[in-house]
């Protein structure tokens, strides 16, 4: 099975190298797609001496800042493997984890692989209390409107097949895309599985850029994504 790994890059040029070494190590068939969205840093030059050594790297940039979902959107339409797996550029999530997510997918039973980070991985980081409560909010608000039984609408690592991905043709542009991913593999009748993921989450020094006015955007975008998906 050969993988397409989506990476979105947004000022990550404290991470971008190690997180992307972390991704080539995996041991699988693959190609890593990085997105940048206009970063202001160094990242698009990291980027650029990353794919000078390794040709399984494949770069694209924004002229703009468009938000995640745009870059997931530039990044799903590049894609040339049987499974994508979205993978952010920091350090909150684990590679090493690929192998607990893909084993519903090897197995034929799944479609969609949701990695949860409250299902109680090998290693989680003892984090901010409200961010962790509106989370699963965020996710309880989700799963009424899409009668799944999720528990982490809003993990990062979702993995899918490739006709999964060329379907959703995303059209959020902020963090909004994880409840608009949701609610149209839902509508798919996809076969969703979870897997228990470590999680090393960031607080806001350490440059977690999600926030309150990013769960109001996702409980409009629950709401209207059931309506519109």
């Amino acid at each position: 099975m050969k993988l397409s790994i989506v990476m979105p890059v947004y000022n990550e040029e404290r991470t971008l190298e190690e997180i992307v070494a972390a991704v080539l190590e995996t041991p699988y068939e693959k190609e890593l797609i990085l997105v940048n969205d206009a970063s202001r840093d160094r990242s698009p030059e990291i980027m650029a001496e990353l794919a000078e050594k390794h040709p399984e790297i494949r770069c694209f940039h924004h002229e703009v800042n468009r938000g995640k979902g745009a870059a997931l959107a530039t990044g799903f339409k590049e894609v040339k493997n049987d499974v994508v797996i979205i993978q952010d550029a920091d350090l909150e999530y684990d590679p090493q984890d690929y192998s607990l997510l893909l084993v519903p997918i090897l197995n034929g039973k799944a479609d969609v692989v949701y990695g949860s980070r409250f299902l109680g991985g090998k290693y989680v980081r003892v984090h901010m209390f409200w961010h962790y409560l509106g989370n699963r909010m965020l996710t309880l608000v989700s799963n009424i409107f899409t009668n799944l039984n999720l528990t982490d609408m809003e993990t990062c690592y979702k993995v899918m097949k490739r006709e999964v991905a060329e379907k959703l043709d995303i059209q959020s542009r902020t963090f909004a895309v994880e409840p608009e991913m949701t609610a149209k593999i839902a509508k798919m009748k996809c076969r969703i599985y979870e897997v228990p993921i470590s999680y090393s989450g960031r607080d806001y020094e350490e440059g977690k850029k999600i926030g309150l006015k990013d769960a109001f955007i996702a409980v409009w975008a629950i709401v209207t994504w059931h309506f519109m998906a």
